[in-house]
């Protein structure tokens, strides 16, 4: 993949040589609320956020205002010239927290393919030293195009030729069988199912093992045959059981594969499938 400071994606290789670069705040994101293991050893000069206090408004099912965001990434010594590099814990963390950072206004966004799984088999260097930053509060971020739909936007173009709906859950969670990926509790919303008119298409098929994404044209190769090339028009709505799934996909198909009309339906299965009078099927 690109390694450019400039590029959506960099490699293991471009973080080691540009590690001290004092623009750049290196930032796991992760899905439990315990910071523990990223205590223990993580990338020198790293931070660590529980998605949902960093990406979620305080009270509200939805995103921080950018007046607020510049706040908490002031906090981890981010401010509008910092380069944020991501990762998730597990991978598709990244992606919708780059996601969210982008539609509040931070422009300087870059996704480590492969993350700290690649990291640490590669035998790069790790830490348990805490990172030591200064706070900024004097930024701003200028909110951007957003990069999602709600769900009277999918209910009302279900009909729609124009538009593809792509559920990138599990194959047990499109057909009905659960409705949050296989093994475990199953629990997310009241109902199974999928949205009417929904085509499949995993999203674990667009990474590889260790946790980077496919190279361009294996991604194609899976991706095209569903979605078709990427100078055709047809917008495309992605969603998964909470969306961190769908920005995975969303950011492959954007950034590696050059699509141009792709958004992702933010409240996804969690929403569509509680709510009363939504059609579904199985």
């Amino acid at each position: 993949m690109e390694s450019s400071i400039f590029s959506e994606i960099v490699s293991t290789e471009w973080l080691n040589e540009n590690l001290t670069d004092q623009n750049l705040k290196v930032v796991q994101v992760s899905f439990g609320n315990d910071d523990s293991e990223f205590e223990k050893e993580h990338i020198q000069g790293s931070v660590w956020w529980y998605w949902k206090s960093v990406l979620w408004h305080e009270t509200d099912r939805s995103f921080p205002s950018p007046e607020d965001l510049a706040i908490r990434l002031g906090t981890y010594g981010i401010d509008s010239e910092t380069t944020v590099v991501l990762y998730g814990d597990p991978v598709q963390f990244g992606t919708y927290a780059y996601w969210v950072l982008r539609m509040c206004g931070h422009q300087k966004v870059c996704i480590l393919d492969g993350g700290l799984k690649k990291w640490k088999a590669e035998g790069r260097p790790l830490t348990d030293i805490q990172s030591q930053y200064e706070e900024k509060m004097n930024s701003s971020f200028d909110e951007l195009s957003s990069f999602s739909v709600g769900r009277e936007n999918v209910l009302e173009n279900l009909a729609s030729s124009d538009r593809l709906l792509l559920d990138v859950r599990s194959f047990e969670e499109y057909n009905g069988e659960r409705v949050m990926p296989p093994p475990g509790f199953d629990h997310g919303a009241e109902r199974t199912g999928r949205i009417p008119g929904a085509t499949h298409l995993f999203y674990g098929q667009l990474i590889n093992e260790d946790g980077t994404f496919k190279e361009n044209q294996e991604l194609r190769s899976v991706v095209e045959p569903i979605c078709g090339s990427s100078d055709n028009d047809k917008e495309i709505v992605i969603y998964c059981r909470l969306s961190h799934r769908a920005t995975l996909v969303w950011f492959a198909m954007v950034f590696i594969l050059g699509y141009t009309n792709v958004q992702v339906y933010d409240g996804s299965w969690t929403e569509w499938g509680s709510i009363v009078g939504f059609p579904i099927e199985k």
